[in-house]
């Protein structure tokens, strides 16, 4: 039996096959590749690859084996995702694989804002499979907005048009253990986790504690979404992705991304990581 991470040279894969390698031999971790040069170091370390592409569904023929665990890390074309999620789908049913896990979108069928809305395609498809499965509904990651301190610094200020929402967000790296749990225990199929920060903070919260760490004058400036949106476009982002992250800004005013059930901290057997610990990070790196 193997357990295979798909996409596993991303961001999040990487810390998930990390995690596996801590708790299993090599030899049973595969990963699922487009791109096999940026996976080089996985193969020095044992794991084994497989190389495959979401958008070309024959080459997921094989990629799976009948037994394996197989985490299904949700693509990052957004408007491509739905065929790209059935490709794995069906391959991973074909093979027989002993367990489907899914990082989906925290509220999962209740997640009322666009991000949200090919997960739910997913998720469905994934119940009705006929495959025993696991839901990660992952919340948001601190990372989401510790990584674009830049132009927070450069301009004193924190802009969004959520209002006074808040959000409960966590490291990335919180969310590879859950996976990582998971895949190498027993007893989580058929289940829904709904994973998120232990803590929910609001953007002044977070301008505040940016401003105590770096010892500047930071803000909270509130927007609205027009508003946002331009400034989103003015900064290069391509209209469909700017209009996206206002949808989230206005679901998280709406409590959407806010929800504290425990379910990541007792996954992972410890609290998660508070957003001021993954600021400290950033400004250090």
């Amino acid at each position: 039996m193997s357990i295979v991470v798909t996409g596993a040279t991303g961001h999040l894969g990487r810390l998930v096959v990390a995690g596996l390698l801590e708790k299993v031999p090599a030899d049973q971790v595969v990963a699922v590749v487009r791109d096999p040069g940026k996976a080089a170091d996985l193969a020095e370390r044992g794991v084994q690859l497989r190389i495959a592409d979401y958008s070309r569904p024959e080459t997921l023929q094989g990629a799976f084996a009948a037994g394996d665990k197989v985490l299904l890390i949700s693509g990052s074309e957004v408007g491509q995702r739905v065929p790209q999620h059935q490709a794995v789908i069906d391959a991973a049913k074909e093979a027989g694989v002993a367990l489907l896990a899914y990082t989906s979108v925290l509220g999962g069928p209740a997640a009322d804002f666009r991000l949200a809305d090919e997960h739910k395609v997913t998720e469905q498809a994934v119940q009705t499979s006929g495959l025993p499965y696991v839901l990660l509904r992952n919340g948001w990651y601190n990372e989401n907005y510790t990584e674009q301190l830049a132009p927070v610094l450069e301009h004193g200020a924190v802009v969004g048009s959520a209002g006074g929402g808040r959000v409960s967000s966590a490291a990335r790296a919180d969310y590879a253990d859950a996976a990582v749990a998971v895949l190498t225990g027993e007893g989580h199929e058929g289940k829904a986790y709904e994973l998120s920060g232990d803590t929910a903070w609001s953007f002044e919260e977070y301008a505040a504690e940016v401003a105590k760490q770096t010892g500047k004058e930071i803000a909270y400036g509130p927007v609205p979404a027009e508003t946002h949106q331009t400034i989103l476009t003015g900064a290069g982002l391509p209209e469909p992705l700017a209009e996206i992250l206002v949808d989230v800004d206005a679901a998280i005013s709406r409590g959407l991304l806010a929800a504290t059930p425990g379910d990541l901290s007792r996954l992972i057997g410890r609290p998660t990581t508070p957003i001021a610990d993954s600021i400290a990070v950033a400004l250090k790196g």
